[in-house]
């Protein structure tokens, strides 16, 4: 599969409520049954990286794709700048630290590709540290998957018009505000040189074992829903069997949900 460009971005797709809430609930089900699987019989462990634009959603696709699993079984690391220590270490020491065991799903919110965007558009490493790193990430990635880890890459894209549009509703919500920084406003106006960074990092990191999956996230539901089926699929090649019991994808046998789960319906 070819790696994507940030021109195959669609920005029109969408699905209706009524399938939204049917498709959410099968594969919220056949990934919990995945995750159990994942811990007591599969000799593999899962790593889903969470990358895109300001805005983009990947806050409430993380909370659907893990709304509904064993919170034993999985952990979300939100990647910020590095501490003085790290900086200190080699770049990718403290994501080792936090790399699964067999058995084991593990999401990163930012991740290991901070050096390839944020810090080549920001100039803050060098055309030689970013080369470095493209190589370092690919071997980085290879070692884990050659020893059993699924590893699933997802970038987010939305339109600049519709990242204005949620900024702005942010900024006039006090319960969103702290999700708003001046930084977030000011990476708007670097926007092509960041899309420039995504297409070649793409093109020099997507793999068969380690690829990457473009996610139209104009429209929520839409977004929610691809990156649902996104990590499905790649961890049902992945582990290369069957592990569903017979009717476990009927969302009748899921039931109705807690209040919370409810209120996720958008």
């Amino acid at each position: 599969m070819p790696a994507p460009r940030i021109a195959d971005f669609d920005p029109t797709l969408r699905v209706d409520r009524a399938h939204y809430k049917r498709e959410r609930r099968r594969l919220q089900l056949e990934l919990l049954h995945i995750q159990s699987y994942l811990r007591d019989e599969a000799a593999c462990g899962a790593v889903v990286v969470f990358e895109g634009v300001d805005a983009a959603g990947k806050g409430g696709a993380i909370a659907r794709l893990t709304g509904h699993l064993d919170p034993r079984g999985f952990v979300v690391h939100s990647t910020g700048p590095p501490t003085q220590r790290e900086l200190d270490e080699l770049y990718l020491q403290r994501f080792h630290a936090r790399m699964p065991a067999r058995g084991e799903l593990v999401i990163f919110d930012r991740s290991w590709y901070g050096r390839v965007l944020v810090e080549r558009v920001e100039g803050l490493a060098t055309r030689e540290e970013v080369e470095r790193a493209y190589q370092e990430i690919r071997e980085f990635e290879r070692h884990y998957t050659d020893a059993g880890i699924a590893v699933l890459k997802l970038w987010l894209q939305i339109t600049r018009e519709e990242q204005l549009r949620r900024f702005e509703a942010r900024a006039a919500d006090p319960f969103k505000r702290y999700k708003l920084s001046d930084e977030d406003w000011r990476n708007r106006e670097r926007w092509d040189d960041y899309l420039t960074a995504a297409d070649e990092m793409f093109a020099r990191t997507h793999t068969e074992n380690a690829p990457w999956a473009l996610i139209s996230g104009e429209h929520k539901r839409h977004a929610r829903l691809a990156v649902l089926s996104a990590v499905h699929d790649h961890l049902r090649r992945y582990i290369g069997t069957e592990v569903l019991p017979a009717g476990a994808g009927n969302p009748s046998t899921i039931g109705g949900g807690s209040s919370e789960s409810r209120q996720r319906d958008s």
